[in-house]
């Protein structure tokens, strides 16, 4: 990292946009707009307030991370007067949240560390990962180079700013001295696009693959009349259908597609452009200036760089079983082809063993999701007399259409292996998926079985 950055924070990037460029617009939410200048000033003086509150230097302050102006100056503000920022979902019941608070207040975290971002616990014990102001200027530089953000772009934030899909997108914004869009989640579309009127010179956004389904679903035609306003659309936190970059390729020919490898453990590593010609399912580009990617021999995707956690808060022996020597180990299986590109496989934790054969399940919903009216699925592991372990698809189809079991099949056998093609079908309802749109495994591990 530039030296420059060495002693630096995010919050000081506001005060230097706001001596030059004080009108520039920083943040609009709604009708609400806010320069840097007012920005910095108003973050300055929720820092004195927090101060005579008694808020202190390594303090960890948990916040609601609603999608207003008011929260993002009260998050700079913490990280002014050095205190730990840790957002937790808006909507969380007061039991959780006070929960999480409490268990808080027992610990002081380390030099350095400007936020405890919780994870989402789909495959086990929500974690609170520690993250230094050092890794968040490393992972807004990797953005700025790996996917062209600059001080012209105007990012629509649509997810929750108390995870890195969405928080990730703040930073590399403020850095820059751009303006943020924030509009709550996907709930009025309406909304959502019309934030696109924006008078800026570029425009783009971050959507989980989720969302751009949904929104490739009922809104197809107004993503298309976005094709000449839209600079780039970034993807993340869970795998992307073969079929849904496809089809977003068609609708919007000249944007820039990315799909991008991070979590928050490790930040932002790597970003892949596939509207550039090679749509390749499971391509995640290479490497940032920041980052490092190794392979393991058990094929497993490691991470080495200045994004990377600082640790989980009080938990060192769960920290210690993954980052060893300045390198994360990850349960992403992967591979770095001879361009040196890193290709994912799914994860480890989530393989299916299957009469001896082991099965990806991400790579089965892929495939399934280029059926027809297919609208999400899930594959899991269902119990058999014979084989131990079973593949059974779970399909949510478009509204008025009945599951046709056989044909699903047949599409599958001429896109996978015998193995991969799943024994049992089942139509419900709705595909259970996390807030940010990753399939929730968790949700049917103990879901009974015929």
């Amino acid at each position: 990292m530039n030296s420059e950055y060495e002693m630096m924070m995010l919050e000081d990037y506001i005060a230097r946009h706001a001596r030059q460029w004080p009108q520039k617009t920083a943040i609009v939410c709604g009708e609400e707009r806010c320069s840097y200048e007012e920005l910095n000033r108003r973050a300055s003086e929720r820092a004195r307030a927090l101060r005579d509150t008694g808020v202190r230097p390594g303090q960890i302050v948990c916040l609601r991370a609603y999608a207003s102006i008011d929260y993002l100056t009260t998050y700079f503000a913490l990280h002014q007067i050095g205190a730990v920022v840790a957002p937790l979902e808006q909507d969380m019941p007061e039991t959780a949240f006070s929960r999480i608070a409490s268990q808080l207040e027992g610990y002081e975290a380390p030099e350095g560390i400007a936020d405890v971002l919780y994870t989402t616990g789909t495959t086990g014990k929500s974690k609170g990962v520690m993250i230094s102001h050092r890794a968040i200027l490393a992972n807004a530089e990797n953005l700025i180079e790996g996917q062209g953000f600059s001080q012209d772009l105007a990012f629509i934030v649509s997810g929750p700013l108390s995870h890195i899909g969405s928080l990730s997108k703040i930073h590399p914004m403020i850095f820059l001295g751009g303006t943020i869009i924030l509009v709550d989640g996907l709930k009025d579309i309406n909304r959502f696009f019309s934030a696109f009127t924006y008078p800026a010179h570029k425009i783009a956004t971050f959507l989980v693959p989720a969302a751009i389904r949904i929104l490739i679903q009922l809104s197809a035609d107004r993503l298309a009349a976005l094709a000449d306003r839209i600079d780039f659309i970034e993807t993340g936190a869970s795998a992307i259908s073969q079929a849904d970059m496809e089809v977003l390729c068609r609708l919007l020919p000249k944007s820039r597609l990315y799909n991008t490898y991070a979590s928050t453990e490790t930040g932002i590593i790597s970003t892949y452009d596939y509207n550039n010609g090679h749509c390749i399912p499971g391509c995640l580009g290479r490497p940032m200036s920041h980052s490092k990617i190794i392979i393991t021999q058990e094929g497993l995707i490691a991470c080495k760089g200045d994004t990377l956690m600082s640790g989980y808060i009080g938990d060192p022996e769960r920290t210690a079983a993954i980052l060893r020597d300045g390198t994360l180990f990850t349960s992403d299986l992967g591979l770095i082809d001879s361009e040196g590109m890193l290709h994912l496989r799914g994860r480890a934790d989530d393989v299916i063993n299957v009469g001896g054969f082991k099965v990806s399940p991400t790579e089965v919903e892929d495939a399934a999701m280029g059926f027809p009216e297919m609208k999400d699925c899930i594959c899991i592991a269902a119990n058999h007399p014979v084989t131990g372990k079973a593949l059974k698809l779970l399909v949510e189809m478009a509204p008025g259409i009945q599951l046709n079991k056989r044909a699903v099949a047949l599409y599958l056998k001429q896109r996978l292996e015998n193995y991969k093609i799943p024994m049992l079908y089942e139509q419900v309802q709705r595909i259970a998926r996390t807030f940010n749109g990753k399939p929730d495994r968790k949700h049917y591990q103990q879901r009974p079985f015929e």
